[in-house]
């Protein structure tokens, strides 16, 4: 988008985004596009930057532009200078040091710039940050007999600077795009900590990536992870994506869910198949109405709102373009297909839109700590999504 910049373009997706009755657009700064140097910001990617927002808000549309993105689709998108100089192509820390003032650095730049700016709703500061670089393992003393995962404090610092740095220059509210993967697994970042300066957690889930998802097309797997976030944020929450691939034509899916690293599956399906797709996705009809559950759901647990993934598919001939090359399902989330035509899904999100409900008190079931929740993973995850089932059968029947 930024390296092959088309204002008119983005303009008429803005056009038909708010023709849709939707209200806010969540984009990616790219980090690797936007800061060549530690110390220097693209100036021509900041005209940019601002040109976007603006075009935003002449159509009527808030946006969340989420800084410092480094990871998605599964590739790295990193400027050279933030690898660590004896381990090519590893990212260093960004939780602290050179990387930490660099972001810092980019947070001010970008904030002043769009100081105040009508159209920002907020900042969100790393899409997926967790899978750019996991922070380092270990203890520390906390002085009692205990201790506590290194990671926690110096992420917790990482968000607080980085807060503290955007409020000084745009006193716009915060955020950060934490996922599934920071709640299926313990990566000893903590959203108790990590979230305590923001305006509110964010959450990104998908039913196809989830190791105790009932199906593919199973609406509660967001709910939960939205409710684990409050639970352990403290915060109310926003999902900042949902949605699975969109399946490719005249095909089927006979897979659930994406494999795990590592994990051993019996199925594999050829390229060449003529029936079924090489990963789960869905058909056109069949997103159209998770989405609709999923929102349904959302709403009445009390969240703030959700953000369909994505806007648009991509045209074929990415294929062989990072990271569609190894991941051809990421080229079709969209809620338009590539030649600009509307899915279902669209008419989905316009008829949930058009009744313009407000935020509802949220109503959770009783949590255990996150301690307790990432020391006892797996079976953690897969016995609270069970006692969360039913904690909300008898709700979503009223």
């Amino acid at each position: 988008m930024w390296r092959r910049f088309d204002a008119g373009e983005i303009r008429e997706d803005f056009a038909r985004i708010a023709g849709l009755g939707l209200d806010t657009v969540r984009f990616f700064a790219r980090w690797d596009d936007f800061q060549p140097r530690a110390d220097a910001v693209d100036p021509s990617m900041l005209d940019r930057l601002a040109t976007v927002v603006d075009a935003a808000a002449a159509a009527g549309l808030q946006t969340i532009p989420t800084l410092f993105t480094g990871h998605v689709g599964g590739d790295a998108w990193v400027p050279a200078w933030a690898y660590e100089p004896k381990t090519p192509r590893r990212v260093g820390n960004i939780y602290a040091g050179r990387l930490l003032d660099a972001q810092l650095f980019f947070a001010r730049e970008v904030g002043t710039r769009l100081r105040e700016h009508p159209a920002v709703r907020a900042w969100d500061i790393g899409h997926a940050f967790s899978d750019v670089r996991a922070p380092a393992r270990g203890k520390i003393s906390t002085g009692d007999h205990g201790s506590v995962p290194a990671a926690e404090r110096e992420v917790a610092e990482w968000s607080r600077r980085l807060t503290a740095e955007l409020a000084g220059s745009s006193a716009l509210p915060v955020t950060a795009g934490t996922h599934s993967g920071d709640l299926e697994n313990d990566r000893e970042i903590r959203l108790g900590s990590l979230c305590a300066p923001f305006a509110f957690a964010s959450m990104q889930g998908s039913s196809v990536v989830s190791r105790f998802a009932r199906n593919r097309l199973d609406p509660e797997v967001v709910p939960f992870l939205a409710m684990l976030a409050a639970a352990f944020s403290f915060k109310p929450v926003f999902v900042t994506g949902f949605g699975n691939p969109t399946c490719p034509p005249e095909k089927f899916s006979a897979l659930e869910r994406f494999p795990f690293p590592g994990e051993r599956t019996e199925l594999t399906i050829s390229p060449d198949d003529t029936v079924f797709a090489t990963y789960p996705c869905s058909s056109e009809h069949e997103n159209a109405a998770y989405c609709t559950a999923v929102l349904e759901r959302l709403h009445a647990d009390g969240r703030l709102g959700a953000l369909w993934w994505c806007w648009a598919d991509y045209d074929e001939h990415v294929h062989d373009e990072p990271p569609f090359d190894r991941a051809p399902h990421e080229r079709t989330y969209g809620i338009v297909r590539s030649d600009g035509s509307e899915k279902p899904v669209a008419a989905a999100l316009a008829a949930f839109a058009a009744q313009r409900r407000s935020v509802v008190k949220a109503n959770d079931m009783p949590m255990i700590s996150s301690t307790y929740f990432y020391r006892t993973l797996p079976t953690s995850a897969k016995t609270l999504y069970d006692a969360f089932l039913g904690f909300v059968r008898e709700r979503r029947n009223d």
